[in-house]
């Protein structure tokens, strides 16, 4: 994720790839969609709940980046062209 400080993802490719991260987890956990299994009991059984999506970190990261932007002196030109 080298990089996800400035990604611009919109809204579709946000609930992509949370529905390819629970696939990957359904299919680690060896369940199916069918089983009608809750995406927080799989979670659980792959020991990541309360762990972070990939999407939260990406957001974290973003707003980090934001904070160390809005720190900047006001003639970095990075500023200048964020503002």
């Amino acid at each position: 994720m080298y990089g996800a400080e400035v990604w611009q993802i919109p809204a579709r490719e946000i609930n992509k790839s949370v529905s390819t991260e629970m696939d990957v987890l359904r299919r680690s956990a060896r369940k199916s969609r069918i089983e009608r299994i809750k995406n927080e009991y799989i979670k659980a059984i792959m020991g990541v709940k309360g762990e972070p999506d990939t999407i939260d970190i990406i957001e974290s990261k973003i707003l980090q980046w934001y904070g160390h932007v809005k720190r900047m002196t006001e003639e970095r030109i990075l500023k200048l062209i964020m503002e």
